[in-house]
């Protein structure tokens, strides 16, 4: 990735690159959009998916080394609610 696109990339918060993914889902959902455009979007969406899992990771890290335990390293799991 160039330098550019990463900083680019790095300036749009994770909220906002998610909306951008819905809207992105909603167009391609609906259907009226013509092959070209469509795989522009779908190219567009896989750089905001990509993105958003790259911050997701980046914020996961950064827990792991917030919560500590007698001054070491506790790594940060995620419990999956358990369905009803």
């Amino acid at each position: 990735m160039s330098d550019e696109k990463q900083t680019k990339n790095e300036e749009v918060s994770f909220e906002t690159a998610m909306q951008q993914l819905e809207e992105i889902v909603g167009k391609l959902e609906e259907g009226d959009v013509p092959l070209e455009k469509a795989i522009e979007y779908f190219q567009k969406g896989m750089e905001l998916s990509k993105l958003c899992h790259d911050k997701l990771q980046h914020v996961e890290k950064q827990m792991d080394f917030i919560l500590r335990e007698d001054g070491e390293l506790k790594p940060f799991e995620l419990q999956e609610e358990e369905k009803s």
